[in-house]
């Protein structure tokens, strides 16, 4: 029995959509990570490296405020970003698992 061209492709837009979300979780894990890490280490000012900082800020903290708001509070350590990177995986995961039952 034969493949149809339109199963081949429904599984290469899958396949891609699948990609995509994979990719795009593991930059924006890369993202919290250097936010992060920018928050730990005091950087000389910069214009440059001020606009880098608050794109990182604008981006990563809206996510990150939902796990701070749920998370109790442990004084100068934050657990956020763990959790948050956490369910990123998770999240990964059941996607990963979702698009291979297609």
């Amino acid at each position: 029995m034969g493949v149809s061209p339109g199963s081949v492709l429904l599984f290469d837009v899958a396949s891609s959509i699948n990609r995509f979300i994979d990719d795009f979780i593991w930059v924006y894990v890369l993202l919290i990570f250097i936010y992060v890490l920018s928050s730990w280490v005091r950087l000389p000012y910069s214009p440059w490296l001020r606009r880098v900082q608050d794109f990182l800020r604008d981006v990563c903290e809206p996510y990150l405020r939902l796990f701070r708001r749920l998370l109790p509070s442990f004084g100068p350590l934050d657990l956020s970003p763990v959790v948050a990177i956490f369910f990123l995986f998770l999240l990964m995961k059941v996607v990963d698992a979702i698009f291979d039952r297609l």
